[in-house]
């Protein structure tokens, strides 16, 4: 059932589950369909966490907050965890474009089409090329890493930086990996990319959460939002549930799905974590954040197809400093035509997006806050003048969003957009060797970030939860 904001929660559960995004939502529904009794609490007044919508002028305007692009692999996972009709409205997008002083290209982002532009354009011999798709095949997150982005990039490219801004920038934007972090981070990711290109939700967020949010409900989870945990309640080593708007709601076991060095320093707190676990943590960094500028186009007007993706820079040579600069050098445009929203006819939008880093926004007085978010709609709408001339004039609603804007929808931790770098992997992972039946799941290690890497966590950690249910249930 769904309950309302006023409504107390009353009995008790299998499992609880603290937020909503994909890893959230897609345990709460494998276990639920194992027969579980699950309770899905969320902070916000929406479910999907950053994969999420919001609507301006009484709904005039509707916009998708992740960036639009995932790996085909999402269709299998939503297939098998979730319904046939959702799996079927996930559509490949055509067109993804690079443009910066290096070089100028189009692509549908298939390891085909990927190989041959190495190939051709960047005249790398195809034994390198097929070599460095090998071993990025070969990766795999259980692994220790061997080596970081920009040794990798070495290896098979060196002095090449034209190559790594065509193989790094689209990953940088999608799970902000950069050229520090393990190469596992980029491989797998990458990877997974180039199965069958990159593919989006036709309908809209709006819709698909909606759709999701009907099958859990079907499957008899209990879903309550407008709820921000106060405390995941431990005692004896041991799980007891949580504490929420004054009251106790006890369960066998917790999934948290939210920030997880926020699960770890404050819902369960750093007094029930052994010695060695918490200087493990200690050691985890989060991961940058990103600003948007969201552009709704007038009622009646309308854009020319210029892609799907367009990662566009005007930096001479490619550095993640560059792309985080809070100069706005480097933006990827997404572009909404009215094939993405079929129940809304001459629909468009574009939504920009920069990778950023929290430090230069908090602290900021408001004068200043709103300079810096001005200099971001300045800067969307001056580079996309090059494509669309006339753009300002077809603009009916325009506003930005920063990491302080990401931090207080979703509470992360200095608005972290893509969770904490690999290190966190393995301190998510072992959270239930530290307290029987805690449980952690999420945007962690760059590798379970994205939709996809997030969905393919929250299956993994069901099945862990399942496991120790049994066993707790053969013990009563």
């Amino acid at each position: 059932m769904l309950f309302k904001k006023s409504d107390k929660i009353t009995g008790s559960y299998d499992v609880i589950i603290v937020g909503s995004g994909w890893a959230g939502l897609t345990a709460a529904n494998k276990l639920a369909r194992n027969g579980r009794k699950v309770l899905l609490l969320e902070a916000h007044n929406k479910l999907g966490g950053l994969a999420t919508w919001f609507r301006r002028n009484n709904g005039e305007y509707i916009f998708d907050i992740s960036l639009h692009g995932f790996p085909g692999g999402m269709k299998k996972t939503c297939r098998k965890y979730w319904s046939k009709e959702i799996a079927d409205s996930i559509v490949p997008l055509e067109q993804v474009r690079f443009a910066n002083p290096q070089f100028e290209i189009s692509t549908d982002f298939t390891k085909q089409d990927y190989a041959r532009i190495l190939e051709v354009e960047f005249k790398i011999e195809k034994a390198k090329v097929d070599a460095f798709f090998e071993e990025l095949d070969q990766m795999n997150f259980y692994d220790a890493p061997k080596m970081t982005n920009g040794e990798l990039f070495n290896k098979y490219f060196p002095d090449r930086n034209d190559v790594v801004r065509f193989l790094l920038e689209p990953i940088t934007y999608a799970n902000g990996s950069t050229l520090e972090d393990e190469a596992i981070t980029y491989g797998i990711v990458f990877s997974n990319f180039m199965s069958k290109g990159v593919y989006t939700f036709c309908g809209g967020t709006d819709v698909l959460i909606d759709k999701l949010q009907q099958e859990l409900i079907e499957n008899g989870v209990d879903i309550k939002r407008h709820s921000l945990v106060d405390e995941i309640i431990v005692k004896d080593n041991q799980v007891q549930g949580v504490k929420i708007q004054n009251q106790e709601v006890f369960s066998k076991a917790v999934l948290s799905n939210a920030n997880l060095l926020s699960t770890i320093n404050h819902l369960v707190g750093k007094d029930n974590f052994s010695k060695t676990y918490l200087e493990k943590a200690q050691k985890v960094r989060l991961n940058t954040s990103s600003c948007q500028v969201y552009i709704g186009i007038k009622a009646g007007e309308t854009i020319p197809n210029l892609g799907d993706l367009l990662f566009y820079s005007e930096s001479e040579q490619f550095s993640t400093e560059q792309l985080l600069s809070k100069e706005v050098s480097s933006q990827t445009f997404s572009f909404y035509y009215p094939k993405m929203r079929p129940d809304r006819d001459n629909y468009y939008a574009i939504v920009s997006s920069s990778n950023a880093r929290y430090e230069d926004w908090v602290g900021l007085s408001e004068d200043e806050y709103k300079k810096r978010k001005d200099h971001l709609i300045s800067k969307a709408l001056t580079v996309l003048e090059k494509y669309i001339p006339n753009i300002r004039d077809k603009v009916g609603m325009i506003e930005a969003a920063t990491p302080l804007t990401v931090e207080r929808y979703t509470h992360h931790l200095k608005g972290s957009s893509f969770g904490t770098k690999f290190e966190g992997l393995d301190v998510s992972i072992n959270m239930n060797k530290e307290i029987q039946g805690l449980f952690h799941s999420g945007s962690v290690g760059i590798i379970m970030s994205g939709w996809l890497g997030a969905a393919n966590y929250g299956v993994i950690k069901s099945h862990e939860v399942e496991s120790y249910l049994v066993k707790e249930l053969s013990t009563d």
